[in-house]
Order: structure tokens, then C-alpha cells, then sequence
């Protein structure tokens, strides 16, 4: 049975010609106008979350999904923030909110902010809020009316275990009924067997937990009807291979889908025997990139937990349909009837299948939802709805050799006009994580403003095989060595291609980008004109320091000798020799004050050319940024870049922030 029987695109806005003027800072400062938008479990209604005005805090909204138009039904947390929300039933919703609490953080990873979750009951239109301190919500049990299961960490820095703690907490897993608001507890977890998953009707499943003696983490499953755990898996926390557990394998009872090095540099897919405890068939593989994740059946209320397809990542997401063709076949649909399609999702979907939320996100689209619904394809809204796609950046994947010869994977965002451009080197954060560019604010915010962005995969990135993340920790690799070159090198390459200006470029990082960027600060010879670090790690100390505290094993082993090695900006402040503007949130829980202050005073100590910008009550992370301070952070960029850096093609703060 086809899902619809035709479909028409409806209120899709007319096409905008492309314009030369960059788009105001406003524009990229505000955060996004809907988010969240799903559907509930029978398709009748359609919730979202919405930013009605700048400066105020997202609303829950909710519509008849037969008629749009009506006066939706709208719920606010005030003085919380609402920060996302699920369908527990047709008519219930659970909800996430936080508060800022505190002026000043605790310490690292001790934020300024608390959490509660809440339920609204969508037909009496009643808030409630559950009190109970951070819960996380593990699932709705859809076949549990009335009931959800959250999860706790409980214990604390007491005992034998206490250090452990820090590296691998258990929880703490209970049910909790919406209508009574009581809990259940279900199984509380412990250093031995922490983590639990469940199936659709809250039985534990799998867990993970660690062997203190012996230094290995364990695997556990359960047999359907079993009550006791058996054993399916060791691995060593020396070990820089990974193991990632994910659902049960559709084609084999008894095995488990899991990805895996196994032995081989690139992560592949594969069929674990749990009894056996032993790697099975090798389902999927790639010579190129990791395998990353398993993709789940777009129906979680009829299919949970069902994998339909394998992830990898390379130029863009992409699924291979391995288990379910049908699921396949409707992305593929959805992706030739939605404009621009990039990376189209379906983030809700209805029981009987009919009615969907789909999202699209890409380059040339900040993120935009549809409704499906009897048989129709309607625009809900979008993210950033005012940037036209004509007026966005294009980006390719690129390649290029690093100076002994290693390729280095990047992302090339390009703006619209003739080459060749300034260039910034925007490096990721991380430094060992893995980055796939969709739709990057930042990236596009200086190509409208046009600059050339390029965003290297430099190594010690993840996802391109063990290889390339290992050669991080190689002698002359850490921060600041072998790693920073490969970042200059993309200079050269993009230069002698004639898209990049040679003597117009400058660095822009955040978090370990922005210590990259303090690094290319005393570069010799010096390929930068400016460079602008944000939440940087001005002293590698502060971080090995941190991490000893919090690790142990391969972490610990590899990451304190990497940030005892890195170079120093904090002890090679004489270097600096282009201008310098830092920019840093004053509550910054994973980087805090302590060390860029010390190296600022240093800065000014030494007369270095630099600007310090401290944004009042921002923390590390993307989340915490709000509209005035992504409008400080943009338009003191541009000031710097088009000023103080003199890059030419650039535009100016005036003419940046028009209205």
C-alpha cells in the first residue's frame, strides 16, 4: 500500500532573486523560529517549538493537523527555557526546560544552569511539572500507556569507586506514571553494569558496565524471558579500537548489530553472536570513511528499535537502506518532491504510518519542515525562514595533501561571486571528534560576507579511519605541530587553485579550534594576517590537568602525554605576531576563565595588538549562545576581519549590520 497517492507542495514562497549586500548580522544572530516540529502518535495534532519574538524564551505550540490555520494552543516554562519535547500518547506531552541558577560555575563541566522536566496534557491544556532533579528520559514505552522511563545518576564522589565515577557513572533507571506521578524503580545500575537499554515495553535489554580489576569494559544482553545478564563482550580501556552496541539484528535472532574496528582501520558494520560471544558476518564496510551509526525505521511507535539502514559520512550523510528497501524507497521520494534536498529527515510519524514530519537540512537550507498528511506535502516553517536559498553558500568536500604527504579531508564552503576570495580557516572544536557540514551558521555567515571558508578534517578527526585519528599522537603530531600544519596547508592548495587570496587569510576557532587559532598567532614564516579565537585553550596544562582528574585507560594514556606536548600558547606569547581578538563566555564551564585571562595579561604585558571580548552569561557550547551574544560575536568578527586584518573582499561592520 502506497503511502499517498499523490502529492502536492503547498505554500512554498516564491523565488527570490540573488542580491550582492550581505544579509544584516540580525539576521544570523537570531535563533531558530520553530524547531522540534513532530506529530502525535494517532496524526491529529502537530506540536513545535517557537520563538515568538526576539529576545524571548520558545513556546510550545499546538495545531489541529486538518487545519493549520486555526489559533494553535500555546504553552510557555516561564522563567524556564523550553529546550525540546516528546509525544508520550495522543494527547500528552513530556517536556525539557532549564534555568540559569547560578552567576558563576561550580568548575569544569559544572555549568550555571538546572534542568526539570514537565507533562502537558494537550486536551485539558494543564501543565505539570515532575519534580525530580535532571532526569534524563530513556523512552515513552509506547506500549505502556501512562507511562514513561527515566534515568538518574545517583552515587557521588564517595567510596572506592569514586574516581571511576567520574570516568563511567551508572544510573539509576525508574517508571514513572504520568497520571500519579510516582516512580517505580526498575534496576539501579552499578560500576559492574551501568548503562541499560530496554525494549518497547521497558525490559532491560543490554547493558554496559566496566571491570575495575581488570580494566576492560563488558557488554551484557539478556535473553528474551531471562532475567539474569550474560556476558557478550570484552574490551580493554587501553584499547583505541571502539565497539558500539546498537539493536538486535533483523535477520538473526540472537546476534546484534554492532560497529566495530575489529581489527581493521576503518569501522564497519557488524553481526555479533551474543551467545558466542564472537564478531559474526561483516554486513557493511567502506574502504574510504567509517561506518557510523545504524539508522532505526521511521515508525517508532509500531517498529522500535527496528534498524533499517547503515550510516556513513562523508561529503553529506548518507543511508544505505540495508534492511528495509521500503524505508529506502520513501526517503527517495521525499527527496525529489523537497526543494533544495540535502539531508531530508522524517522526525515524526503517526502509528497508522500516513501522517509525517519531514525535515531538510543543507547548505542552501538552515532547516526546513514539512507535513504530511492526507496525501498533501505542506510547508510548516524553517529554522532561519528569511535566507533565501539563491543567497546562500554552495559546499564541496575537498582533498588535499598535507606537507609529509597525508591527505586531509575538508569542507569548502564557497560564496557567490568570482574567486578568488579571503579565506578564513575555520577548524572544528574537538579536537577528536568527527564533522559533517549540513548547514553551518558560522561558515555561511562569512560567505555571505565573502570570505572562503575552509573547514579541514585535520588529523586526529574521527571518522576516517583509525589511521588518521592514531597519527594525532605520533611524535611532532600534537596540538600545535603536525596537526597545525595541516590546517596552513590548505592555504596553499586553495591559493594555487586561485580560489584564495594568498596575503587575505585568517583563522577562526572555537574551543580547540580557538587554541588552533592562538597556536597560528606566532606561526614562522606567519601565513596569517589575523586570528580570532573563541573559547580558546589558552593553557594546555589547565586541560591535561582536567583530564587526569577524569580519565583513565586509553583516555588518559594518550589525551594527558597529547596536551603535555602540545604547544603552549600561554608560554609562547612573544611569538604572536599578527593582531588577535579573543573572544570568551564569562560562565564557560569546559574552558574556564582562568587560563585565556592569564594569557590575555600576557598579551597586554608584552604590548601584543589584541581585542578581548567577554560575553556576560555565555558557556561553552552553541546552545548557550544566545541572539546579543552571536550578535557581539559576529559583528566584532567582521570588524576585525574587514578592519584591524584588512582583508580585502570582506565587507565592513556598517555595512554588515544594515536593516
Amino acid at each position: 500500500m502506497r503511502l499517498f497517492r499523490t502529492l502536492s507542495l503547498m505554500m512554498v514562497g516564491a523565488v527570490m532573486p540573488a542580491l550582492a549586500d550581505p544579509y544584516p548580522l540580525d539576521y544570523w544572530a537570531r535563533r531558530s523560529a520553530i524547531s522540534n516540529v513532530t506529530v502525535s502518535p494517532d496524526g491529529t495534532r502537530l506540536g513545535l517549538l517557537r520563538i515568538p519574538a526576539q529576545g524571548e524564551n520558545p513556546i510550545i505550540e499546538i495545531y489541529d493537523t486538518d487545519d493549520l490555520s486555526e489559533t494553535p494552543f500555546r504553552v510557555n516554562a516561564n522563567p524556564m527555557e523550553i529546550t525540546g519535547f516528546r509525544w508520550v500518547d495522543d494527547a500528552t506531552i513530556v517536556m525539557n526546560a532549564r534555568q540559569a541558577v547560578r552567576d558563576q560555575i561550580d568548575g569544569f563541566n559544572q555549568g550555571v544552569y538546572e534542568y526539570r522536566i514537565a507533562l502537558l496534557d494537550v486536551e485539558k491544556e494543564k501543565l505539570r511539572r515532575i519534580d525530580e532533579d535532571a532526569p534524563s528520559i530513556e523512552s515513552v514505552l509506547p506500549r505502556k500507556p501512562g507511562k514513561i522511563l527515566i534515568s538518574f545518576q545517583e552515587g557521588g564522589d564517595d567510596g572506592a569507586g569514586s574516581k571511576l565515577d567520574k570516568v563511567f557513572r551508572p544510573r539509576a533507571y525508574w517508571e514513572l506514571d504520568l497520571d500519579r506521578g510516582t516512580k517505580t524503580l526498575l534496576i539501579r545500575g552499578k560500576i559492574s553494569l551501568g548503562n541499560i537499554d530496554f525494549d518497547e515495553d521497558g525490559n532491560p535489554v543490554t547493558a554496559r558496565g566496566f571491570d575495575i580489576g581488570t580494566g576492560e569494559f563488558i557488554w551484557y544482553w539478556r535473553k528474551p524471558g531471562d532475567s539474569g545478564w550474560m556476558e557478550m563482550y570484552r574490551l580493554s580501556d587501553e584499547s583505541e579500537e571502539s565497539f558500539t552496541l546498537y539493536g538486535p539484528d533483523p535477520e538473526k535472532p540472537g546476534h546484534f548489530l554492532v560497529t566495530a574496528h575489529n581489527g581493521d582501520d576503518k569501522i564497519g558494520l557488524w553481526s555479533f553472536d551474543a551467545e558466542k560471544k564472537q564478531f559474526g558476518e561483516l554486513i557493511y564496510r567502506r574502504s574510504d570513511v567509517d561506518t557510523s551509526s545504524v539508522r532505526y525505521h521511521t515508525n517508532r511507535w509500531t517498529n522500535p528499535d527496528q534498524a533499517a539502514g547503515v550510516v556513513w559520512v562523508k561529503d553529506k550523510v548518507h543511508v544505505e537502506w540495508l534492511f528495509d528497501p521500503g524505508e529506502g524507497a520513501l526517503m527517495r521520494q521525499l527527496e525529489q518532491i523537497v526543494p533544495n534536498s540535502h539531508y531530508v529527515s522524517i522526525t515524526s510519524r503517526s502509528r497508522d504510518g500516513n501522517t509525517l514530519t519531514v525535515r531538510n537540512l543543507g547548505p542552501r537550507d538552515p532547516g526546513t519542515y514539512y507535513l504530511i498528511h492526507k496525501g498533501n506535502l505542506r510547508v510548516i516553517g524553517g529554522n532561519k525562514p528569511y535566507l533565501e536559498a539563491e543567497r546562500l553558500a554552495n559546499v564541496d568536500y575537498i582533498t588535499y595533501p598535507a606537507r609529509d604527504g597525508r591527505p586531509i579531508p575538508a569542507y569548502l564552503t564557497i560564496p557567490n561571486g568570482e574567486p578568488p576570495f579571503p579565506l578564513v580557516v575555520l577548524p572544528h572544536g574537538g579536537p577528536f571528534v568527527s564533522e559533517v557540514i549540513l548547514y553551518d551558521e558560522w561558515s555561511q555567515m562569512l560567505a555571505n560576507n565573502g570570505y572562503l571558508v575552509v573547514q579541514p578534517q585535520y588529523r586526529g578527526s574521527q571518522g576516517y579511519g583509525l589511521g588518521h585519528y592514531m597519527s594525532a599522537f605520533e611524535d611532532q603530531s600534537q596540538g600545535g605541530y603536525k596537526m597545525q600544519d595541516d590546517k596552513d596547508d590548505a592555504i596553499g592548495y586553495l591559493v594555487e587553485r586561485g580560489l584564495a587570496t594568498k596575503d587575505k587569510v585568517a583563522m577562526f576557532g572555537w574551543s580547540y579550534g580557538g587554541y588552533a587559532a592562538l597556536v597560528a598567532a606566532g606561526r614562522a614564516p606567519q601565513p596569517y594576517q589575523c586570528v580570532v579565537a573563541g573559547a580558546a585553550v589558552g593553557d594546555p596544562q589547565q586541560q591535561m590537568n582536567f583530564i587526569k582528574s577524569r580519565s583513565r585507560g586509553f583516555t588518559r594514556n594518550m589525551f594527558v602525554p597529547f596536551w603535555e606536548n602540545a604547544l603552549s600558547p600561554l608560554e609562547r606569547y612573544e611569538d604572536v605576531n599578527v593582531p588577535v581578538l579573543l573572544i570568551h563566555g564569562d560562565v564557560d564551564q569546559r574552558v574556564p576563565l582562568q587560563s585565556i585571562n592569564e594569557y590575555r595579561d600576557r598579551l597586554e604585558d608584552a604590548d601584543k595588538d589584541f581585542k578581548w571580548v567577554l560575553l556576560e552569561g555565555a558557556d561553552h557550547f552553541g546552545n548557550t549562545l544566545f541572539y546579543d551574544h552571536k550578535l557581539t560575536i559576529y559583528g566584532e568578527i567582521l570588524s576585525f576581519l574587514g578592519g584591524k586584518c584588512d582583508l580585502k573582499g570582506g565587507t565592513n561592520r556598517e555595512t554588515a549590520s544594515r536593516e
